[in-house]
């Protein structure tokens, strides 16, 4: 067992209690407690006193046992296990992860569903969560996605509007199709999207049955600092299995946890789930080539254009021994990167790389990367300060000086891990939409690429969300992007949601 696993084991397994010592219980603060069952009363009738320290710090603890959820994938499952490249690609990146054939990473992994709450069906349609942290020699490496390739929006600025059209009605409490396909009616980057989403797609099997994707492409550096952009896909080698409207409705009256009970037993049993790891590699000058751009999230790479390469292997083989420590607990953001990843200039993940850092701030505290889910390989060692829960980052050999520069800090810069420059000419700061949007091809070719029951799954699935919907106009224009997707794609769905062809003359 590696060092990170091993660690989170012993600390596990001893908050758990599986020690079967006869030690004495104690307070958090180290008392030892004489009496674990009867609080302090007045008389063997009477009221319970204020003064037993005890009850109330274990009433306080208590009630603070839950953290607030996540935003969005507050409702998931994880596991521990290792990556090992199969393909050296020192030649485009420095990342340790990916730099010598056999090289072994520990990892841990977290699927989510998206939208929904905590306590919420895994049999819901949505997407799911991929994140993948890779504990490195250099520092942990999160590669934060979604089981599809793409998303709904490529601004990251209209990430709280899309989350609170597809949350519960403030009003109501309930989940709406009238308020997030009013939403997505004024969102035609949004098809490809949906139309991924409302095929089976939607509903995965099960964790260990779905695919994963970066979403965003990055910068790859090399040790000569020359750029590469690099997107990339996790394949399951259990296959991509998924669930009907109908099955889901069966799985859900049997088990709605399905997805995290599937993925622990697998792993139980010692089938342990596997995903090759690809990438797709675009050189800078390359970029604009294609009619659409690829730094926007709402775009695929096609596999016909742009190489798929397998670099490498992730098993899980460790389930998490406790659930709040391991999965609660660990802090997915796109902007843990390590020397040889950098953000590209993609619009939503430039949203990211501040949203996620902030959102664990929130849940967890300032110190959230000194939990031991958290911690990189090796103890970290700057000069930030205090706050809550802190244990302390290294400072060496001199506790007075937690500044720098200094003649008394031991603790200096390294230039060759300044990031790489980027020159800029005739820099125009503005804000507006990008010129090659492009916004319904590669649905029209996804729709196009499916068999005609994947076809017609997806046609049912969408009539049953947008059929709810009460206003013609929201639908006329749903139906509107799905027909300039394809033709046959918006015809059927104006069928079934009861249009003519006069509909569409006023």
């Amino acid at each position: 067992m590696k060092k990170k696993l091993a660690s989170l084991i012993v600390l596990s397994i001893g908050i758990m209690g599986f020690s079967q010592t006869n030690e004495t219980i104690t307070t958090n603060g180290g008392v030892p407690v004489g009496d674990n069952q009867n609080s302090k009363t007045v008389g063997e009738y009477g009221p319970v006193l204020l003064e037993d320290i005890y009850l109330v710090e274990k009433l306080a603890a208590f009630d603070r046992e839950r953290i607030p959820e996540r935003v969005v994938h507050p409702r998931g499952a994880g596991a521990s296990g290792y990556f090992e490249a199969t393909k050296d690609m020192s030649a485009y990146t420095k990342a340790v992860p990916f730099s010598n054939v056999g090289k072994k990473t520990e990892l841990a992994a977290r699927f989510s569903t998206v939208i929904h709450g905590k306590g919420s069906p895994e049999t819901a349609r949505d997407p799911r969560g991929f994140a993948v942290k890779f504990y490195t020699e250099q520092g942990n490496y999160d590669i934060v996605g979604n089981n599809l390739p793409i998303f709904f929006i490529r601004d990251a600025i209209k990430f709280p509007d899309m989350v609170h059209s597809l949350k519960p009605s403030p009003e109501t409490n309930k989940q709406d199709p009238n308020r997030f396909f009013d939403f997505f009616s004024h969102v035609p980057e949004a098809t490809h999207m949906l139309t991924r989403l409302y095929t089976d797609l939607g509903i995965p099997k099960g964790y260990q049955f779905m695919n994963g994707s970066s979403v965003h492409g990055y910068k790859w550096i090399n040790s000569e600092g020359k750029v590469t952009y690099v997107k990339y896909a996790w394949v399951s080698k259990q296959g991509e299995k998924n669930l009907t409207i109908e099955e889901a409705a069966t799985q859900q009256g049997k088990d709605w946890q399905h997805a995290t009970v599937s993925l622990r037993k697998d792993i139980n049993d010692k089938n342990f789930p596997q995903w090759d790891l690809y990438v797709q590699l675009i050189k800078p000058e390359d970029l604009h080539s294609f009619d659409f751009w690829p730094l926007d999230a709402t775009k695929d790479w096609p596999e016909d254009k742009i190489e798929k390469i397998k670099i490498g292997t992730m098993t899980l083989n460790q389930n998490p021994i406790n659930y709040f420590e391991q999965v609660e607990s660990i802090a997915f953001s796109p902007g843990a990167l390590i020397p040889g990843v950098e953000p590209s200039e993609d619009k939503l993940l430039q949203g990211r790389l501040f949203s996620y850092f902030d959102t664990q701030r929130h849940r967890l505290g300032p110190n959230f990367l000194q939990l031991e889910i958290n911690k990189p390989l090796e103890d970290p060692k700057n000069y930030n300060s205090d706050s809550w829960n802190s244990a302390g980052n290294k400072r060496f050999e001199n506790p007075d000086v937690n500044y720098q520069p200094s003649s008394k800090a031991t603790l200096k810069e390294d230039p060759q891990y300044k990031q790489s420059e980027t020159t800029l000419k005739n820099v125009t700061i503005t804000q507006k939409k990008i010129t090659k949007t492009n916004d319904f091809a590669q649905a029209g070719d996804f729709y196009r690429s499916l068999s005609k029951q994947e076809q017609d799954n997806l046609i049912k699935n969408l009539k049953g969300d947008l059929g709810q919907v009460t206003d013609r106009n929201i639908q006329m224009k749903m139906i509107g992007y799905f027909y300039q997707a394809d033709s046959d794609f918006g015809m059927r769905i104006a069928k079934e949601l009861g249009f003519s062809q006069k509909d569409f003359m006023h």
